[in-house]
């Protein structure tokens, strides 16, 4: 049975962080959830943490061998929800098309999903029911994507924080952490009237000369960039630290403003305390954008159908699933009835015309199925129960006439 279990919604950062879990130690994460399930997921974020599971093991029990394993303290569960079956399967789509997510159908949900199927694979623990229902909730989040055109109503993080930067007024910006978040802000600044922008990166040797070629933008290493706190107006940080990385001792007693778009937060508590520093954080920025939230629902709404479709879509494939063995046996008998009439062919193909043996033996495999026909006929005849053994062997052998 597919299963969820993930942080409520509505807590706030301080909860959050105790859920997160690095990129770095995802694959070692799954595998071990794996030594009790069939099938497991992490869907890991700035703004969640959800662990999808295929597993017979259910409830708390299932609850409390997920924190075991990924080194949560049991004494969260309040702050955690967790459902099944459908619910999980209707909230996994909803999360894809970005109905979950805290900037209201935000896109960047898409590749994070995307992301940690990948991840799944790799690591292999990812097969069967929960491998198809990723599947269908990655074609499900680009056709929504596509019909909604969300992308018309400024959504996600990295373009709200741009948009609120720009019309502050701040032309010189810094950017800390070069990941899928860091080159989107850096793409919207390009586009922008910004004068200046320092990349903060681990590593020079890791940038593209395409990257280097734009005139505005200047890369430096992450030990240089107190060098330039006094020539900016404002900080977007958004690396995957596990701890915080600007504190209030390095930065300087001028008006700067810092968007810190990482979990767990790349600024300092005491940060917050500075009235020259203004630091919005992923909670605050969630907040900035009301009015689009409005728009971005009501359209939203207009294609909820499309989630309801793939909804069925994964029922019916599930519900057909179930037959495979059944399917599989059937296909075992054919295939066994075919190897012995090729073997039979082979024996014999020296001693009689070709032609005729190849008949005698493709009518042989036919009259199996046909006597087999015939007798359960016969029988259902007897028991009166002939007319919907008479339909099925007219959709199987007769389909074709009409």
């Amino acid at each position: 049975m597919i299963q969820l279990i993930g942080i409520k919604s509505e807590c706030d950062i301080d909860i959050r962080q105790k859920f997160s879990i690095v990129s770095s130690s995802l694959e070692e994460k799954l595998k071990k959830l794996n030594k009790f399930v069939d099938s497991s997921l992490i869907l890991s974020t700035c703004n969640r943490t959800e662990v999808y599971v295929d597993s017979d093991i259910q409830g708390k029990k299932l609850i409390n061998m997920i924190f075991a394993e990924l080194g949560w303290n049991l004494e969260l569960t309040n702050y955690i929800f967790y459902v099944k079956d459908i619910t999980a399967v209707k909230h996994l789509l909803e999360v894809s098309c970005g109905f979950h997510s805290k900037i209201l159908g935000e896109d960047q949900i898409l590749g994070q999903i995307k992301d940690s199927y990948l991840s799944g694979l790799k690591a292999r623990t990812i097969k069967g029911r929960l491998q198809r229902l990723f599947q269908y909730a990655i074609t499900c989040g680009k056709e929504f994507k596509n019909a909604c055109e969300m992308y018309k109503i400024p959504v996600s993080s990295p373009s709200i924080v741009v948009k609120r930067a720009l019309d502050s007024g701040f032309r010189r910006y810094m950017i800390i952490g070069f990941g899928k978040i860091g080159k989107l802000v850096l793409k919207y600044l390009v586009n922008s009237n910004a004068a200046v922008i320092y990349v903060v990166v681990r590593d020079l040797s890791k940038i593209s000369d395409l990257e280097r070629l734009q005139s505005e933008v200047k890369f430096i290493t992450f030990n240089e960039r107190k060098n330039y706190y006094e020539d900016i107006d404002c900080i977007v940080t958004c690396t995957s630290a596990p701890h915080s990385i600007i504190s209030r001792q390095e930065l300087p007693e001028k008006q700067l403003s810092i968007f810190d778009l990482a979990v767990p937060r790349d600024v300092d508590n005491d940060v917050f305390l500075l009235s020259n520093i203004k630091v919005y954080d992923i909670d605050d920025i969630s907040r900035i954008d009301k009015n689009n939230k409005v728009m971005r629902k009501q359209k939203m709404a207009q294609y909820r159908y499309i989630i309801d479709k793939y909804i069925k879509k994964f029922i019916k494939w599930q519900t057909l699933n179930e037959l495979s063995p059944e399917i599989q046996r059937i296909k075992n008998y054919g295939e066994e009835i075919c190897e012995k009439r090729i073997k039979t062919f082979k024996n014999k193909r020296y001693t009689k015309d070709n032609e005729i043996l190849a008949r005698i033996m493709i009518q042989s495999t036919a009259k199996v199925y046909i006597n087999r026909a015939i007798k359960l006929l016969k029988k259902e005849k007897l028991n009166g129960t002939e007319d919907n053994c008479l339909r099925f062997i007219d959709e199987i052998f007769c389909s074709n006439e009409k």
